[in-house]
């Protein structure tokens, strides 16, 4: 997680460099149903190689939006959820839903 003097001064900077890129949209939208296992995630992205999920995963940990929780089984369970300030991105999601649905209809 970078200090609040590392990050941009721009607001929208800021939400871009934690949510911005392609797969983290799509493993939020995921998240944002129910916790998931790695490779269930893995297989719900189509395109995307598991060095970009297990960056992506551990880049949405270390800043604070998800939360993963290992189960002490064999073999290891491990899962991923949206913690409270993962949670808090919902409405921004929802927009974004909202907005991508209009665009799509008003289509010529």
């Amino acid at each position: 997680m970078l200090t609040k003097e590392e990050l941009p001064e721009c607001p929208v900077a800021v939400t871009v460099q934690i949510i911005g890129s392609k797969w983290k949209l799509l493993i939020l939208r995921n998240l944002l149903q129910r916790p998931w296992r790695f490779n269930e995630l893995r297989k719900s992205l189509a395109g995307v190689s598991q060095k970009v999920l297990t960056d992506s995963l551990r880049s949405m940990e270390a800043d604070g939006i998800i939360t993963r929780t290992v189960y002490p089984e064999v073999p290891p369970h491990v899962e991923y959820s949206l913690n409270e300030l993962g949670e808090s991105m919902r409405p921004i999601m929802k927009s974004m839903e909202e907005w991508g649905v209009s665009y799509k209809n008003n289509m010529r």
